[in-house]
């Protein structure tokens, strides 16, 4: 049997997803000075862990279709005197470094205290794939 043959019943590999990258210096200095804004927020603080993430799934697939390309999530800090820090302050760094996200995200990284600090973080959104065809014509 040929290669090609021998793989016909098999699913194709996935492709592995790009690497997360932080906003660059010159952007998280111009948001830290308030030279510039984010285009949404969304405050998840509150919720349970479950309706936090479904909220920013939601959040982030309606932000992208918006062609938004920054946006502030808030998760909080979490409770004084609670063991380790809140718990969407743990969880959400965590999904949205997973690779499902990778469609949708570039990177992310902690917001200035003008945006909430250790409470909050900065999403950079990936463009559209129709968005980036219609402006390479």
């Amino acid at each position: 049997p040929t290669a090609s043959a021998s793989n016909a019943g098999l699913a194709p590999l996935p492709s592995r997803p790009p690497p997360l990258v932080a906003l660059e210096d010159r952007e998280r200095r111009r948001l830290v000075r308030g030279l510039s804004d984010v285009d949404a927020r969304i405050d998840l603080h509150g919720l349970r862990q479950e309706r936090a993430f479904a909220a920013l799934i939601s959040f982030l697939h309606r932000s992208r279709a918006k062609n938004l390309k920054l946006v502030l999530v808030i998760t909080g800090k979490g409770r004084e005197g609670e063991e380790g820090r809140g718990v969407l302050r743990q969880s959400v760094p965590a999904w949205l470094a997973r690779p499902e996200f990778r469609d949708l995200i570039v990177g992310f990284q902690e917001a200035g205290r003008r945006h909430g600090g250790a409470g909050a973080l900065y999403v950079r959104l990936r463009r559209r794939r129709e968005a980036r065809r219609a402006g390479d014509v």
